[in-house]
């Protein structure tokens, strides 16, 4: 009978706890816990999806720089739009304007955020420009970005003359991604 006793007990406290739920101290702990996690991750998360969308504009920038190289070899003489550079790349995307200014001796690309993208994204900017080296000359490129966000447009580097280095305007927040 003891036995009996025992296994008709056991049987008891075992369905107690198969029918009883987590508790509310239980539950809300695990909310607070997921809700810890989220604030942590979620501006970890926003600040990818910019970085992402940065990187399209160094690229763009870069292609633009490389293509303007390319065309002065061929053409003695920089191209005046993204178009005549013949990249198939588009001006306007969903965060940045591109498009290139000219002079007879440098030319130079922008991509400055669209005013609705403008207060997490940098702008970038490039210069491509003939460098002389003794009595050679060749084409250099730069790649600059703004110090900081929000910036409405990205000043590219000035490019006159006879230069012997092509670099990033510093006084106007701007700084050189790649050479």
């Amino acid at each position: 009978m003891k036995t009996e006793f025992k296994a008709k007990f056991l049987q008891h406290i075992n369905k107690r706890r198969q029918d009883q739920g987590f508790t509310l101290i239980e539950l809300l702990v695990v909310i607070i816990i997921i809700g810890i996690l989220s604030a942590i991750a979620l501006p970890a998360f926003l600040n990818q999806a910019n970085k992402a969308k940065q990187s399209e504009a160094k690229q763009y920038v870069a292609s633009i720089n490389k293509g303007q190289q390319a065309y002065y070899a061929e053409n003695t003489t920089f191209g005046q739009n993204v178009g005549a550079l013949g990249l198939g790349l588009k001006t306007t995307t969903n965060n940045y304007n591109y498009y290139v200014t000219g002079t007879s001796d440098g030319a130079q690309a922008s991509a400055p955020p669209l005013t609705n993208a403008a207060a997490a994204l940098k702008g970038y900017s490039g210069g491509v420009a003939l460098v002389s080296a003794g009595e050679a000359k060749t084409t250099q490129s730069v790649l600059c970005q703004t110090a900081g966000t929000g910036v409405a447009t990205a000043t590219p580097p000035t490019v006159t003359g006879t230069i012997t280095e092509l670099s990033c305007a510093t006084a106007t927040g701007m700084e050189a991604v790649t050479k």
